[in-house]
């Protein structure tokens, strides 16, 4: 499918902010582990999720991670762009956390186009209005949630991505993306084990009791 069909907002722009879009967007393949754009230093632009599985993240001073979004095709990250939005004042990483394929808009073009195109203003500030929510969200589960409810929502999470009740992931993973401590993580998964809601083995987590894990998350 084309680039126009994953940037809903397109059919609403001039043919000549479409040309322009066409010519200069870029189409990238990256393998799972890239490391796409870190912080402000790398403001590559908007980028319109293809194929794959991409991550949102921040870092605190002490490098810990936490993630902000996982993005898949369809998906838009704005953040990507954070150099030509006055209203992000935070380093933004992305990652790929599957083999992806995305288009990026040069944040120069994306800028110029946003300030002649009405349609294209209110669509990002859509997007960047999601992204804020997302941010919050985030917050909200580190001041206001323990480490047991917010561990159960990322497996219940990530089981639906996967659409598998086994999931191949680490510690360390995890930890990163909720915002802990790798010990942290693994403390509370082997409590989960004793307490019969998941099982352990080397790089895998199977989840035993869902249903315990979906109480312990509300």
């Amino acid at each position: 499918m084309s680039f126009g069909k994953y940037f809903s907002v397109f059919n609403k722009l001039t043919a000549s902010e479409q040309e322009a879009l066409l010519n200069e967007t870029v189409l990238r393949r990256v393998p799972a582990g890239t490391l796409i754009t870190a912080g402000s230093d790398s403001c590559i632009g908007v980028v319109v999720v293809r194929s794959g599985q991409l991550r949102e993240y921040i870092t605190s001073e002490d490098g810990r991670e936490m993630t902000v979004a996982r993005l898949f095709g369809h998906d838009i990250s704005i953040l990507s762009a954070s150099c030509i939005m006055n209203s992000i004042n935070f380093d933004i990483y992305l990652s790929a956390e599957k083999d992806s394929e995305f288009w990026v808009i040069p944040p120069q073009l994306y800028r110029q186009l946003v300030e002649k195109s009405a349609p294209l203003a209110n669509y990002t500030n859509r997007l960047l209005a999601a992204s804020m929510t997302d941010i919050m969200w985030m917050a909200q589960q580190v001041l206001w949630k323990g480490i047991d409810r917010r561990l159960a929502h990322f497996l219940l999470d990530e089981s639906a991505i996967e659409d598998s009740l086994t999931l191949k992931i680490t510690h360390e993973a995890i930890a990163g993306h909720i915002g802990t401590a790798r010990e942290v993580v693994t403390r509370m998964l082997r409590t989960f084990q004793s307490d019969g809601l998941v099982k352990l083995s080397r790089g895998c987590i199977e989840i035993i009791d869902i249903e315990k894990l979906e109480e312990l998350d509300e």
